[in-house]
């Protein structure tokens, strides 16, 4: 599975496979899986129409996949997994940059991987979400955050990383959630202002 802790959920309910025949076909169901809840959300999105957009028996998916909460929850982890190795990447690339710099290409990068995974939303929306997963992913994300932020240069002030990690890893979520919305041009001007405030701050705090 993805997160450790969603393969410590699932891993007695997905079905491995053990073929490569069985290992593409998972594949495929997760894919449209995940282009269904990008399109419909979680709530609308139905296991039939999964099966039908993975040209796949509903029998086999649930084979694979007993729950819609399942194939969610296994999709949803993946993703996040696929974000915490982004911000892997930055940190490794970040020394000797702005605190504000820093800041700024974070959200450049959440604007990629959104763009990449367009059911991140709706799956990071969906009721109900495991607490004890969920608070697992929150502190992993700001632990990075925090590191990354550790690289700065000038450093800001001790205890100010993890404080401005709590911050950014909220702002990072008001985006997402913003992300979702359909006027396309608002949207981007609130994300825009966004940044621009969470920049200028960490400007203000460097100088």
């Amino acid at each position: 599975m993805s997160s450790q802790t969603a393969r410590e959920k699932s891993a007695v309910n997905v079905r491995t496979p053990r073929l490569r025949r069985g290992k593409a076909r998972v594949v495929a169901l997760m894919a449209a899986g995940e282009a269904v809840f990008a399109e419909q959300g979680y709530d609308a999105a139905t296991m039939t129409e999964i099966a039908a957009r993975a040209t796949a028996s509903i029998g086999s998916l649930y084979q694979f996949f007993p729950t819609k909460e399942l194939l969610a929850a296994t999709l949803h982890g993946e993703q996040l997994d696929a974000l915490s190795r982004r911000l892997d990447e930055l940190r490794q690339n970040a020394a000797g940059e702005a605190a504000s710099k820093l800041a700024d290409r974070l959200f450049g990068c959440l604007s990629e991987f959104l763009v990449q995974h367009p059911a991140f939303i709706a799956l990071a929306d969906r009721r109900p979400v495991d607490k004890a997963r969920k608070r697992a992913t929150r502190t992993r994300m700001q632990d990075q955050i925090a590191a990354l932020l550790s690289q700065a240069s000038p450093p800001l002030p001790p205890g100010r990383s993890e404080i401005m990690a709590a911050i950014i890893l909220q702002l990072m979520k008001a985006a997402v959630a913003l992300s979702g919305g359909d006027d396309e041009l608002r949207r981007d001007a609130m994300l825009a202002e966004l940044r621009q405030m969470l920049r200028t701050h960490l400007e203000s705090i460097e100088s």
